[in-house]
């Protein structure tokens, strides 16, 4: 039933593909696009918060570890559930923005990192930036609608890979929460300033 329902999702995502679509949303899954924004966030997170925030910066990067080792080296090799790309029922609707790539399809690696990141980034910097769970969340929704936009996940490879990255940020941010307390829930100290 529910394999019937992702080849008929799947389907209607790859038949209703438009050329400006085509054109933008294969670079919104790149890493390397989005890789300034991980350096960016890494730096200034070190340089504003100093020793604390070189913990969040370890945190972060163990966040990407723990989601992306569960998702691609435990759970695809114990479901072994074929990409659309390469399931004989659905292949034909296949566009081949990007290649099929190797390995399996459940859950999608890149729903689970990016909602571990932005959930842990959500849940340690929200209080202090608000706007920043917004983008934040964006960012991982777009990211993990590309992957079934350019046709290499079903959308419950998706969804569960969203709930799956949902659970280590949030259970990560919990860690570093217990560890730091809420250190940026309150303007950052500055030091050498007399008030």
């Amino acid at each position: 039933m529910m394999q019937n329902i992702d080849r008929y999702w799947y389907a209607l995502v790859q038949k209703y593909g438009w050329d400006l679509g085509d054109a933008i949303i294969p670079w919104l899954r790149n890493p390397y696009f989005w890789a300034p924004v991980y350096l960016f966030l890494l730096v200034w997170m070190w340089t504003r918060y100093g020793k604390t925030g070189l913990w969040w910066c370890v945190f972060f990067l163990c966040c990407f570890m723990v989601a992306d080792f569960t998702s691609a080296s435990i759970l695809k090799p114990l479901f072994q559930r074929l990409r659309p790309c390469r399931d004989p029922l659905v292949a034909m609707w296949f566009r081949e923005l990007v290649p099929c790539g190797g390995g399996f399809s459940f859950p999608s690696s890149h729903a689970t990192n990016h909602f571990a990141l932005s959930i842990f980034i959500s849940f340690t910097l929200g209080r202090r930036y608000p706007g920043i769970i917004f983008w934040a969340l964006s960012w991982a929704v777009v990211v993990a609608f590309a992957q079934l936009y350019v046709g290499v996940h079903y959308p419950s490879d998706v969804l569960f890979g969203a709930l799956l990255g949902s659970g280590i940020g949030l259970g990560l941010s919990r860690l570093f929460q217990f560890r730091f307390g809420p250190v940026f829930n309150e303007m950052p100290k500055h030091t050498g300033q007399q008030g």
